[in-house]
């Protein structure tokens, strides 16, 4: 199976190409472009030095969340703008499941997804990795940092952070004397390829299906609710 992933839920923009499982290519860059100017040009272009078409390609997986809203928001619209193109079905999938791959290697350990979700809180998901599959520890949450230190004390296995909120739980960890790993830089952030990983065991689906997991409401919309109770 041909997969295209994208993934665009963070500061990075990725986009990759697997064949059952290995890896193509992959394009990926963290820059202050926005990724309604990067992500559909990157796709294009990496489809192109790789001379493949729509037409080629099985599925295309995305993360659907949680993360950025804006970033999600044109992740699924570029998604579903593919899909419809090149008539082919979509493969939604959790952003935090995707970084996890980032940690995927034999070890003892927890593998923590994290994500700095503000509001001092965190998107979070935990997960154990064995036989080429990763195992969830829990659902897709957004919780306190406090939350999860407190989870760690009762836990015997180190933490493994992955995720643009890694440094702000590792450091927290440390003050906190639990035993905490970070991976080098390269391999904190998530990426397309991770997204591929992520989508192997699921099924695709029509991309009129797909739609953005945020765990919370926007600030918009929290907004909204708030003048309306008052009113």
């Amino acid at each position: 199976m041909r997969i295209l992933a994208i993934e665009s839920s963070a500061r990075a923009a990725s986009v990759a190409v697997t064949r059952d499982g290995a890896l193509v290519a992959q394009y990926f860059q963290s820059s202050a472009l926005t990724h309604s100017r990067t992500l559909l040009k990157m796709a294009e272009n990496i489809l192109a030095d790789i001379e493949l078409g729509l037409k080629d390609i099985d599925a295309v997986a995305v993360a659907r969340g949680p993360g950025s809203f804006t970033g999600v928001r044109i992740g699924v619209a570029a998604a579903k703008g593919l899909c419809w193109g090149g008539d082919i079905p979509v493969i939604g999938v959790s952003t935090l499941e995707a970084m996890a791959w980032q940690g995927a290697f034999p070890g003892e350990r927890v593998i923590c997804s994290v994500m700095d979700a503000r509001r001092e809180q965190i998107y979070n998901a935990k997960f154990r990795y064995g036989d080429g599959t990763l195992r969830r520890l829990c659902q897709d949450r957004a919780i306190a940092l406090e939350e999860l230190v407190a989870e760690a004390k009762n836990d015997e296995l180190p933490y493994f952070f992955v995720g643009d909120g890694a440094r702000l739980c590792y450091n927290r960890f440390l003050e906190e004397g639990l035993t905490a790993f970070l991976p080098p830089e390269p391999m904190l952030m998530q990426t397309a390829w991770g997204v591929a990983m992520a989508a192997r065991d699921k099924t695709p689906e029509p991309a009129f299906d797909l739609e953005p997991n945020y765990l919370r409401l926007s600030q918009a919309e929290r907004e909204r609710l708030e003048k309306s109770k008052s009113n």
